[in-house]
């Protein structure tokens, strides 16, 4: 009887996820039709399919074939990878911290990578000149912020290491790095010209618009393998999440479990936030949505959370090109937006049955 309970509750939470996934799929293929030009739903499919196949004679106008496969395809594709990045980021964090408040950014990662960013627009461009050759100014921030979230990872964990690794020391270092690095950024953002801080005001809101191929290229197998070996230890996240002295006497190493799972976390969000600028919200309201469709399985709730994430990102960068025709909005209005107000629903409502 409790087997065939079982089972009909594992085939209902593996529907649901096929339903998020469904509607992943279809937003994608909506959003792409979706933008200023005015393409129509037939043209684009048929110059994409024309691509991918190979079949048909019709020629399409140059303007066409580069908006929608140079423009609007990678930045769908970007969306839905990094959404699904901080969304996986989300349900771990929350999980290995024991902390509903918990997001891809709690270990201080964004406030790092954001410093990198700052230093890469105000003193990159005085060492080596501006300059468009290769997308130059825009690799020099990705790889600013880039190296920044990789010395805060190195931080973390040495502090980490000298306080064993708890969940509140881990917090409470984000907290105090996340300090210090808005300290640095406030200085860079007094030093700069009007040109270098609009720049870096654009880059700290958050943002698909440079959105290239080689961007999906690079973050698509880091993304996979980094999913890849938190789903691997989804297992031992709910023994932790019964509580450490039971995972302890399951033979898990906690510290190491919190460590490890930190870490990828970490490295995952420093990479996103190195191509997208701070993306807030997607990490800390993916995870409690997916509890309320799939409940705390991690096997489940990672997969539904990076989902979901990947939905809500998708649909705000849709919304931020075309709510305000021909103007363009930062995403990371649109996620504060509608994630602000949705969590504190959550807080109002005290549905404590998601955040246990």
């Amino acid at each position: 009887m409790k087997e065939s309970i079982y089972a009909g509750l594992v085939a209902r939470r593996i529907l649901l996820l096929v339903g998020l996934l469904i509607t992943l799929v279809l937003g994608m293929l909506y959003s792409v039709t979706l933008g200023f030009a005015e393409i129509s739903i037939a043209d684009v499919y048929g110059l994409i399919l024309q691509k991918l196949t190979g079949i048909g004679d019709r020629q399409y106008s140059i303007l066409s074939a580069g908006i929608i496969l140079q423009i609007r395809l990678p930045r769908v594709f970007l969306a839905i990878i990094a959404g699904i990045s901080l969304g996986t980021n989300g349900a771990i964090m929350q999980s290995l911290l024991k902390n509903p408040l918990a997001s891809p950014y709690t270990l201080g990662i964004s406030s790092g990578a954001a410093c990198g960013a700052a230093v890469a627009i105000v003193a990159g461009n005085s060492l080596f000149g501006s300059t468009n050759m290769l997308h130059w100014d825009s690799w020099l921030t990705i790889i600013g912020a880039f190296a920044m979230g990789l010395l805060t990872i190195l931080l973390i964990n040495i502090i980490a290491s000298l306080k064993k690794s708890g969940a509140s020391t881990l917090i409470l270092a984000g907290v105090a790095l996340s300090y210090l690095f808005s300290a640095g950024i406030s200085f860079f953002k007094y030093i700069a010209d009007h040109e270098q801080l609009q720049q870096l005001t654009l880059w700290l809101m958050g943002g698909l618009y440079r959105a290239e191929w080689l961007d999906v290229l690079l973050l698509t197998p880091i993304m996979g393998l980094a999913v890849l070996y938190i789903l691997r230890r989804a297992w031992d996240i709910n023994a932790l999440n019964a509580g450490e002295e039971v995972a302890a006497n399951l033979g898990i190493n906690v510290q190491r479990l919190r460590k490890q799972g930190s870490i990828v976390a970490a490295f995952l969000t420093s990479v996103v936030v190195a191509f997208t600028g701070i993306i807030g919200f997607i990490g800390l309201v993916a995870p409690h949505i997916s509890r309320m469709i799939v409940g705390n399985d991690n096997r489940f709730l990672i997969l539904a959370s990076g989902l979901t994430g990947g939905i809500f990102l998708l649909l705000a960068d849709t919304a931020a090109r075309i709510i305000i025709d021909p103007v363009e909005l930062p995403v990371g209005i649109i996620t504060a937006l509608c994630g602000a107000p949705f969590f504190l629903y959550m807080l109002l409502k005290r549905r404590r049955e998601y955040w246990s």
